[in-house]
């Protein structure tokens, strides 16, 4: 089974909430609601992953999150990475892209996938 349209994706999609509260870690997998459950999850993620892909973040989107995260002005991070302010400003704008040393900084002290800052 396949859903076909945004209205079967809506009306799946209230099932999967009214299944969610019935459904908990307890129940056992052979339970009918665990069971429908799955099933709908499973054809509602197929659905997702054609209709509502997730891209990866861009660099600087990932930057600007773990800023807010850290609570980190650009004079901090700045700091934080060994770099000038302005060097920090022109990553956030995308109008250059970090050394291998500054990007080996950003993956160890913010935690950024190299995956990310690579792209």
């Amino acid at each position: 089974m396949t859903i076909k349209n945004e209205m079967q994706y809506d009306a799946i999609m209230k099932r999967i909430d009214e299944l969610l509260k019935v459904v908990n870690d307890d129940t056992p997998q052979t339970d009918k609601d665990f069971i429908e459950l799955m099933l709908l999850s499973d054809i509602a993620e197929e659905y997702e992953e054609v209709h509502y892909p997730i891209s990866t973040p861009s660099l600087t989107e990932v930057i600007k999150l773990r800023m807010y995260e850290m609570n980190l002005t650009q004079v901090k991070l700045a700091e934080i990475l060994g770099v000038s302010a302005p060097r920090i400003s022109d990553y956030l704008s995308g109008r250059s892209e970090p050394t291998l040393k500054v990007a080996k900084a950003m993956h160890h002290k913010l935690n950024i996938s190299p995956s990310i800052i690579l792209q």
